[in-house]
């Protein structure tokens, strides 16, 4: 295939733009593969003749000839929740800065979904993959082992990832919040939570982390994901049907935590003397809402961030610079709810 070729439907030619920039066709080229193999005062030149002739490069000429497509894919449960959205958004800053772009889709939730996405991704022959989440078949772990490239795991810690992983332990958090709220003297918990991999990890460290403290067990509602404010609220109410005597209730996302307080405030439950409400992931809402959320925060965007470095390291660096584990850690934030 030429690498003059130009995208279909486009009939502008690289030989134009070399013309309208008054540069050599190689320049062109390689302004378009290698950018910062060219000084900034000739590449202004490329890139104004290439906005002028409306010219898109055939990208499947140079991805051929070099073997690299300059895509990253990644999967996401949902587009839907602010967390993930946080985490792809840093993902795609630091991938655009080594000069690739980033290629996104939706598993919702189901193993099925994730595998059709890394099929696809993989026969678009991607330079590599970032994944949500670190429960994945057997199946998808050797075909992901044998892809040959590089693999991040996110939102999650393993000790046996399939390449690199970048996240935090959701069991950790889970414990952090039981001894949250027994240092403030509750005594009788409960959980509401999305009934996915992530979050019952949450709920089995919050679990344990009650059941070492002495404390009660707890009563617990799931609802199946992605969840909304009226599942929080729903759910709180459910909860407190079944189990009048909690004192506070752990929600695995921000959006049911928020769901919880409007429960609350319907109901007359005085937050956090009848009831504290924690949530996770921290997002703006938490701090915003009335009383304010107390959270879990982790580090979603930079999550993303670096995932990206850790994909940047082998397809630029060409090396294993990075440790193949990053812990990016957590913190309770705790506010007027709890």
């Amino acid at each position: 295939m030429s690498s003059d070729s130009s995208h279909p439907g486009n009939s502008s030619k690289m030989i134009d733009v070399a013309r309208v920039a008054g540069v050599s066709r190689v320049t062109v080229s390689r302004a378009i593969s290698h950018p910062e193999l060219v000084s900034p005062q000739t590449l202004a030149l490329v890139q104004a003749a290439i906005a002028a002739l409306g010219y898109v490069p055939n990208l499947n000429a140079g991805s051929l000839a070099t073997r690299r497509s300059r895509i990253v894919g990644a999967i996401v449960p949902t587009l839907s929740n602010a967390w993930f959205a946080e985490t792809m958004d840093g993902l795609g800053e630091i991938l655009e800065s080594g000069g690739y772009q980033l290629l996104l889709g939706q598993s919702r939730y189901l193993e099925t979904g994730e595998e059709a996405l890394i099929d696809t991704f993989i026969g678009r022959q991607v330079d590599g993959l970032v994944l949500t989440g670190v429960e994945h078949g057997g199946a998808i772990r050797r075909k992901l082992r044998a892809f040959g490239k590089p693999v991040v795991e996110t939102w999650d810690l393993t000790d046996d990832p399939i390449d690199m992983v970048a996240g935090f332990s959701n069991e950790g958090a889970g414990g952090a919040v039981a001894r949250h709220l027994a240092q403030r003297g509750y005594r009788h918990l409960g959980f509401l939570g999305a009934h996915e991999h992530r979050a019952a990890k949450r709920l089995a460290g919050f679990r344990e982390e009650v059941a070492r403290l002495g404390l009660p067990a707890i009563e617990t509602e799931v609802v199946a994901p992605p969840s909304s404010i009226e599942d929080g609220a729903r759910m709180m109410r459910v909860l407190m049907a079944r189990a009048p005597h909690l004192q506070a209730v752990y929600c695995s996302n921000d959006t049911l935590g928020v769901g919880a307080l409007l429960a609350c405030r319907q109901e007359g439950w005085a937050v956090p003397q009848r009831m504290a409400v924690v949530g996770f992931s921290d997002l703006a809402i938490a701090s915003a809402s009335q009383p304010a959320l107390s959270s879990v925060r982790v580090q979603a965007r930079e999550m993303g961030k670096q995932a990206a470095r850790m994909l940047l390291s082998r397809l630029v660096d060409g090396g294993d610079a990075l440790p193949p584990v990053a812990d990016l850690g957590f913190s309770v934030v705790a506010r007027e709810s709890s």
